[in-house]
């Protein structure tokens, strides 16, 4: 069942505007009062120069007197063998203590949860590389190719026999 649409009829009082489609100049004038506080094309006062400023470095501070201070202990404290288990399990949240079971990020507050990562075990290598292997840079520990320049700091990457 379609309805007929109404017949919509202008307002004579409206004033139709047309979109020229581009920047159309408009008549503002300046105000006068507002000229007074405009900056022209900077600061108003010129830059100067203060010679008596240095800023590299300070300058002679005499004679200070330095008293030692005989109660610092700067010496470490005895190991005592124990240690902090890692956390296994469910984890508090330290910010919003929510307590989760799984997931890196915590579903209350979304701060990062302190997790253990199990490292994979790895078998030892022996030093040096097989044909077409990469070994770590030297210098940067980047994997580089034997017998080339390292691509990230450009040290020569030397072949281990």
């Amino acid at each position: 069942m379609n309805t007929p649409a109404p017949a919509v009829a202008p307002l004579p009082e409206l004033e139709l505007t047309h979109h020229a489609g581009g920047r159309v100049p408009v008549d503002a004038p300046a105000l006068p009062e507002l000229d007074l506080t405009r900056l022209r094309s900077g600061p108003d006062l010129p830059a100067q120069s203060v010679p008596d400023l240095e800023l590299t470095r300070s300058g002679i501070t005499g004679e200070v007197p330095v008293a030692l201070m005989t109660d610092l202990d700067t010496g470490r404290a005895q190991d005592d063998g124990v240690r902090t288990a890692a956390p296994v399990g469910a984890v508090t949240c330290r910010y919003c203590r929510h307590v989760q079971a799984e997931g890196l990020l915590c579903d209350g507050c979304g701060m990062r949860l302190p997790r253990v990562r199990v490292a994979a075990p790895t078998t030892a290598k022996r030093r040096g590389a097989e044909e077409g292997e990469r070994v770590p840079c030297p210098s940067c520990h980047v994997p580089a190719w034997p017998g080339r320049a390292c691509v990230a700091c450009g040290t020569k990457v030397e072949v281990e026999a």
